[in-house]
């Protein structure tokens, strides 16, 4: 089963300045759901305070650039195939080996 990250992630509004983002895969009362919460700096930046360890950065310049951040991390993050590696023995050097 593929999870949507346009559908797992969600941009909540706290207050006229605050904002936080919801894991929608974890219920209401889990602390887990909150990926992070986010301040408005300044009129055109906003500052992230990650409660996850995300390799993510700490300003943007709207929380809906966060959202999209988080987005994009979580479907680039998913696990692929594997990647098959050859499986040959070791290549003899001829000279090495004569007596």
């Amino acid at each position: 089963m593929e999870h949507d990250p346009h559908r797992r992630f969600t941009l909540v509004e706290v207050s006229a300045t605050d904002w936080a983002i919801h894991d929608l895969q974890y219920p209401e009362n889990d602390h887990r759901r909150v990926v992070c919460t986010i301040f408005e700096d300044a009129p055109t930046e906003v500052e992230v305070l990650w409660r996850r360890d995300l390799p993510l950065a700490l300003r943007y310049s709207t929380a809906e650039d966060v959202l999209d951040a988080v987005r994009r991390f979580q479907d680039t993050s998913r696990a692929t195939r594997p990647i098959p590696i050859p499986h040959l023995p070791p290549a003899r050097d001829s000279k090495r080996f004569r007596r």
